[in-house]
């Protein structure tokens, strides 16, 4: 097992040739070196039947595409640490010659940027050539397709490494502004008083996309939206937004208290999950004729603990509606006593979070209109905005990975506890309803709500 406090003194990541390295990983990469002063050998694995001229050409047209200078001298340095190992993940040679390239390094993170098929070879690979020894490692989502699969790919990673050394990547994790909601509620004494099911009415958690599938048919046609971002990212959302405060200092605190929440949620049956699909989407190239998965998923949950027994929490996600936002609103309950005579809006008194594509946190309330009457208006103060631009999550994600921070890296027993959270809603278990693009989803959607509704519909700032 790697120390904790130990950096990294190599960088290996596999699938170097493929689409993930082009947009992510090779501008993360470039920033490391360019803002962390990253100077370690950082060696790209791939079968491909390319030499390090034509990685360093892929490094360079992706680093251009995404705004960085390849004829800086951080682009330069980059070059100049860049290693390239080709050859089937098979082959033992491959291995041997990956330690060869990794020289004196003694403690490599080997980031795993391939299908999960491939897991348990290049683990296994990586033992047996002494390259896992002392090494840390990174896989990306998804991890599984279910909580058996999930659950078999843990049991094959923990054969060759320690759980302390596996890294599970969700990049909304890395993002500012998810971190901007622990950091509010706790870093501030106003909210954690009314922060549970005294005060608060209900929770909404949207995120919406105004596009389609794109040029993903294969791959969104084998998850669909419940795995491919209610399982994971929603749910990570989820938990930063109703966790206890972490206690402690340690990075395991916030990992700790995340794991704790998720437990408590309940399990997901057909009847608390809404699917959709838009029309068009089965004309996408690489969508199965006749295809009933979803693009939109709207789903309503509880938490079973003190803090929010009986309070609804309603998520959704989808594609091709009207804006691309994601947000989570927390509504408080109405006064005990209505002292002007009048109705207040079934909206008075949040707090709504803006995730993307600006960082968002404002408060809802209710002001005098002025003039002789005791009536009232509802406002939205904003407490702050900022713009979306921010450190790169997989930059963040992957400097903290050398370092061996693991606070943004989702646990063994947090992974299982999503799985069993939406285990028995996937697949074609519930009716998929059609939607028009560009509307909020399938009509079904408001009866999920029904009477702790409507649906909070994210308008652009």
């Amino acid at each position: 097992m790697t120390e904790a406090n130990t950096n990294s003194d190599a960088l290996v990541f596999f699938g170097a040739t493929g689409d993930l390295a082009y947009k992510q990983i090779f501008p993360a990469l470039y920033g490391l070196v360019r803002d962390e002063g990253l100077s370690t050998p950082i060696i790209g694995v791939a079968k491909q039947g390319w030499g390090l001229d034509q990685l360093k050409q892929r490094a360079a047209d992706s680093v251009k595409e995404h705004g960085g200078d390849i004829n800086s001298a951080a682009f330069k340095k980059l070059l100049g640490q860049l290693r390239y190992v080709d050859g089937d993940y098979n082959d033992p040679k491959v291995f041997a010659e990956l330690r060869k390239q990794l020289g004196d390094a003694q403690r490599p993170l080997h980031y795993l940027a391939i299908p999960p098929v491939l897991f348990s070879v290049v683990a296994s690979q990586l033992a047996k050539s002494g390259c896992a020894k002392n090494a840390r490692l990174v896989v990306e989502k998804p991890f599984g397709r279910d909580r058996a699969s999930a659950d078999a790919l843990s049991r094959i990673l923990d054969e060759y490494f320690s759980e302390d050394d596996i890294f599970r990547i969700d990049h909304y994790l890395g993002k500012e502004p998810v971190q901007n909601i622990l950091f509010t509620r706790f870093a501030n004494a106003t909210f954690e008083p009314i922060w549970n099911r005294n005060y608060v009415r209900s929770i909404q958690i949207t995120m919406a996309e105004n596009f389609g599938v794109q040029d993903r048919g294969a791959f969104y046609d084998e998850a669909g939206a419940i795995r491919d971002v209610l399982q994971n990212h929603m749910l990570q959302i989820l938990a930063s937004l109703t966790m206890d405060p972490p206690t402690g200092q340690q990075h395991e605190a916030i990992r700790d208290r995340k794991a704790s929440l998720l437990k408590a949620v309940r399990t997901l049956t057909t009847n608390d999950v809404v699917r959709g699909q838009y029309d068009g989407y089965e004309n996408v190239p690489g969508v199965h004729p006749g295809s009933t998965v979803e693009t939109f998923a709207a789903a309503r949950l509880e938490i079973d603990s003190w803090r929010w027994a009986g309070v609804p929490i309603f998520i959704r996600t989808g594609k091709c509606l009207p804006v691309s936002i994601a947000e989570a609103v927390v509504q408080f309950k109405k006064p005990p006593r209505e002292a002007f005579g009048e109705i207040e809006s079934v909206g008075c008194g949040h707090v709504r979070f803006r995730i993307q594509p600006d960082v968002t946190i404002a408060l809802g309330t209710r002001v005098k209109v002025p003039g002789d009457r005791m009536i009232g208006d509802d406002v939205e103060l904003i407490l702050t905005r900022q713009p979306g631009a921010d450190k790169p999550p997989y930059q963040r994600l992957l400097g903290d990975a050398m370092r061996g921070i693991d606070e943004l890296f989702t646990r063994e027993d947090i992974v299982d506890a999503e799985w069993r959270i939406v285990d028995d809603i996937l697949g074609n278990v519930t009716p998929v309803y059609r939607y028009k693009p560009g509307t909020w989803g399938p009509d079904e959607a408001m009866q999920l709500i029904a009477g702790d509704g409507p649906w909070l519909n994210p308008k652009p700032a």
